[in-house]
């Protein structure tokens, strides 16, 4: 509901409205002054102060700034007077204005928790609320509940069976099942195109190609662990304003990165470090120190990776090598392997 139109009032029509405002004491005592100063005025240079102090003739020195002088001794006094009642009539006005602005809030206040109130929203929602809270509570014991007496009534009936201990000739006679196949080698094995595609992540939305990958790559568990860590450091780098798609890397020919899978480390590698960028490596480094988040969450992507590509070069080409080095999870090793220390 909007407020009274007579209770916001523009600053045109607040000087319009003082106008019509009966005079205050402060205004009948500023005329009082005005007047008696005037009184005074008049009888002490027209009786008492001595002959040419109102001035004298045009051609006598001193005339004309004598009567200057003099009607400022009058008016200014008088002006300085007004000033004070202008202003306190400005803040009387003000301040009832503030009353009455006040007052229109407060009517709008009630109004819409009347309305509120009569639409039944203010006491009927937290009821719903709570009486829905109450039967999820409610359901949930009854749930645990029937499976404390299913476990319990299970322990009852089934009662210790003693199995006598077989001889060494049923052993050795005895077929061995298998008690059965875990879901990772139920899944197909992962091409190693898709496998590169996905490390890379899609370019786009409208990247069906890379999304395909990906899916494919998030079924199969080690891949999907380094995946879900790659992800999460190219989260915490952007934030950082690091990008993969920004850097330049030098690449390492592929004989490099077979080294590292064979376990070698340091200066060894150290062409593996090809990221150049010192704006990135800086503020990598003083996250990796300033943020423990962060470190625990590089170096365990670090150890991920490591896995996967001593899997990933038992049976790789030389030239998905050098595919899979152009990826932007390959990036993101290069860059945190040289801050972590992984080429020194």
């Amino acid at each position: 509901m909007p407020p009274p139109k007579d209770s916001l009032q523009t600053p045109i029509g607040l000087y319009d409205k003082s106008a019509g405002l009966p005079l205050s004491g402060v205004e009948w005592a500023a005329l009082v002054l005005s007047g008696l100063w005037v009184v005074v005025s008049v009888v002490f240079f027209l009786v008492l102060a001595p002959s040419g102090a109102l001035g004298g003739p045009e051609g006598e020195p001193g005339g004309a700034l004598n009567f200057l002088l003099t009607v400022l001794v009058v008016f200014l006094p008088v002006a300085m007077i007004w000033v004070a009642a202008t202003a306190a009539r400005t803040a009387r006005v003000m301040r009832e204005e503030s009353v009455r602005l006040q007052a229109a809030i407060d009517a709008i206040r009630q109004s819409y928790v009347a309305q509120s109130q009569a639409s039944g929203k203010t006491a009927n929602e937290p009821a719903t609320v709570a009486r829905k809270l109450d039967e999820i509570a409610a359901a949930q014991r009854k749930t645990e509940t029937a499976l404390a007496t299913f476990s319990s009534g299970r322990n009852v009936r089934a009662a210790p069976t003693v199995i006598p201990p077989k001889s060494p000739a049923q052993v050795e006679d005895q077929v061995v099942l298998p008690l059965g196949t875990p879901s990772e080698d139920m899944t197909p094995p992962l091409a190693r195109s898709d496998f590169i595609r996905a490390l890379n992540f899609p370019e786009t939305a409208e990247d069906k190609a890379g999304f395909a990958a990906l899916r494919l790559a998030l079924k199969h568990r080690p891949t999907a662990l380094l995946i879900q860590a790659a992800q999460d450091v190219l989260t915490l780098l952007s934030q950082d304003g690091i990008y993969m798609d920004d850097l330049r890397p030098d690449m390492a020919r592929p004989e490099i990165w077979r080294s590292f899978a064979g376990g070698s480390r340091g200066r060894a590698i150290a062409a593996l470090g090809g990221i150049r960028d010192r704006s990135s490596l800086a503020l990598t480094a003083a996250r990796m120190k300033q943020d423990p988040i962060f470190r625990d969450t590089a170096h365990h992507f670090l150890r991920r990776f490591d896995q996967m590509f001593s899997t990933f070069a038992e049976d790789a080409s030389d030239s998905d090598i050098s595919e899979m080095s152009d990826t932007r999870t390959a990036r993101a090793f290069m860059l945190l392997g040289r801050v972590a220390g992984t080429f020194d």
